[in-house]
């Protein structure tokens, strides 16, 4: 079998080794090395009931706590299979050479993480993903050199090659002359990461923004649960971007307080006890949001020695960016957009709707519900990564003709040359900030139909804009003719959001401040004939069907 991997963080890498594993070629293609992805960034720990805390865990109640954390919306099954798995991914992890922090007996450490009943995050430091992104990064270059992997970096997704709904490759445009380069393949995984660039500035990064996404949904992909974005409770402001500060930091004892007056007002633990601080990032985002003035993280009564044997990274980061000592200063926190639960609709061996086609990681909407539980999405990252790659093996290989895409091919490389012959300035980032501006503003923690309408009116506008205008030739051509499908897919996660008229994790509607039976099921977007339809189904696939 050919396979096809666009995206190379943690997802891509972990299904191109398990693909080379099995004997299958693999094509790993991305803009930038690994080293570059978004996965590097995630710090606090990756989820698995390895139970060496002595805490009596095991992988029914990790699956029973990421089921109730996602508000019920998962299929019980799907999400048990996943935390089954979980402890043998951290040993494949460790057979690539990911080293995780120790207990005295040698057992791998586990800290606490909000929304779960027991300690079951194992940890590398406060730089996790930069650990398993390095060995992983290493084994596939043992396979590149093997040539069990060919490696083509500098080429940028531009569009599926799909024909009655079967995915026979993609297209691809290479990032400095604007080439397009098809590559064909018995199967496809995207690998693309979150939205991020939809919203400017968030935690993760800008080369995760969605066009893959948007422009996957013109050709006849389905997108499922797009309203429920998650903020991250702890991040910090800098020039460019949020930056996170690991839910490690509370795992080991954080707390969060504000001032009234002179007096720390531990709000969290007021409301939920002493472990409030560890609440669901949905609920502790929102109790963030509702304080009355600044909220503070305080670390520092931690100690010195803990502070740098285990959370190095975060001393580093505020030392850096905000010239703040945590070992004597509280850090000043805020949510931000940090995790997108809504992606592409997969099915448990992620299949999406098109043959042939497959999505992993953070574009693939799967085993979250309505709000992540920090630690899971490494882990579904690496499980989502072999998974597709074991499902892919055992398909037939397929048989395209080449020609069958020439003419469409050629059309894309007309299209190109208009936007290279251009002459015209138009400042493409200013739809881009605006876009931007618009979902924070009209998408945020709370929502309401008035705000939402009034977004899905000024995405509209941009949406007329962007097709009679002549774009920015100073500016790359990536940039030039992604916008309109990031604009489209920012309009549908509007739609969703306004037609889910309850409030469930990290969907809060202050219109409709309840959480109802009948919207227990999971949203569905697709283009209709050119218009998006959004509808509601269970797990069962059946429209309209409550799961209970």
């Amino acid at each position: 079998m050919k396979v096809l991997i666009i995206g190379s963080g943690i997802s891509g890498l972990a299904a191109a080794i398990a693909a080379a594993d099995m004997g299958d070629d693999v094509v790993l293609v991305s803009p930038y090395p690994s080293e570059r992805a978004q996965s590097v960034m995630a710090a606090g720990g990756i989820n698995a009931a390895i139970n060496t805390a002595g805490e009596d865990d095991s992988c029914a109640r990790h699956a029973m706590d990421t089921i109730k954390g996602g508000c019920y919306l998962e299929n019980e099954d799907d999400v048990r299979r996943f935390c089954e798995n979980a402890p043998e991914n951290i040993r494949w992890l460790e057979q690539m050479g990911v080293v995780f922090n120790r207990n005295e007996d040698g057992a791998i450490s586990l800290r606490a993480f909000g929304g779960q009943s027991r300690k079951r995050t194992a940890y590398s430091g406060a730089s996790t993903g930069k650990q398993i992104v390095t060995a992983l990064v290493q084994k596939c270059r043992e396979y590149e050199i093997d040539g069990r992997i060919q490696r083509k970096l500098g080429l940028y997704f531009y569009s599926g090659l799909i024909r009655d709904g079967v995915c026979y490759g993609a297209l691809f445009c290479k990032q400095y002359t604007g080439e397009l380069q098809a590559f064909y393949a018995d199967a496809v995984i995207m690998a693309t990461g979150g939205l991020n660039k939809l919203f400017g500035k968030t935690t993760g990064s800008e080369l995760c923004d969605g066009y893959a996404t948007g422009r996957l949904f013109t050709q006849g992909v389905k997108l499922r649960n797009l309203e429920f974005i998650q903020y991250h409770p702890t991040t910090i402001e800098t020039d460019y971007k949020r930056m996170l500060i690991t839910e490690g930091a509370r795992g080991e004892g954080g707390r969060l307080y504000y001032l009234d007056g002179e007096k720390r007002v531990y709000f969290m633990e007021e409301k939920y006890g002493p472990n409030g601080n560890l609440m669901s990032r949905d609920i502790v985002s929102r109790c963030i949001y509702d304080c009355p003035s600044q909220v503070y993280l305080d670390i520092s009564f931690l100690g010195e020695k803990l502070i740098h044997e285990r959370l190095e990274e975060v001393y580093q980061l505020c030392k850096d960016y905000i010239g703040l000592d945590v070992t004597k200063e509280p850090i000043p926190v805020a949510p931000s957009i940090h995790f997108f639960m809504g992606g592409i609709r997969v099915d448990r061996n992620h299949r999406t709707n098109i043959l042939r086609l497959y999505a992993v990681g953070e574009c693939a909407s799967k085993y979250h519900g309505a709000n992540r539980l920090g630690g899971n999405s490494l882990m579904a990252a690496v499980y989502s990564g072999r998974v597709a790659a074991e499902a892919i093996h055992r398909e037939e290989a397929a048989s395209v003709r080449e020609e069958d895409f020439a003419s469409y091919i050629e059309q894309e490389k007309a299209a190109i040359k208009r936007i290279k012959e251009s002459r015209s300035l138009f400042p493409s980032i200013y739809i881009m900030r605006n876009m931007a501006d618009v979902m924070n503003y009209n998408l945020g923690i709370t929502r309401t139909r008035k705000g939402l309408l009034e977004g899905v009116e000024a995405l509209d506008f941009y949406l007329n804009s962007v097709k009679s205008i002549k774009f920015d030739p100073t500016v790359s051509l990536y940039e030039n003719y992604r916008i309109y499908y990031m604009l489209l897919l920012a309009k549908v996660i509007m739609r969703s959001a306004m037609e889910r008229e309850e409030t469930r994790g990290a969907h809060i509607r202050e219109d409709f401040p309840e959480t109802k039976e009948s919207f227990r099921k999971c949203s569905v977007a697709e283009l209709v004939d050119g218009q998006i339809q959004i509808y509601f189904e269970a797990e069962s696939g059946e429209k309209g069907e409550c799961m209970v």
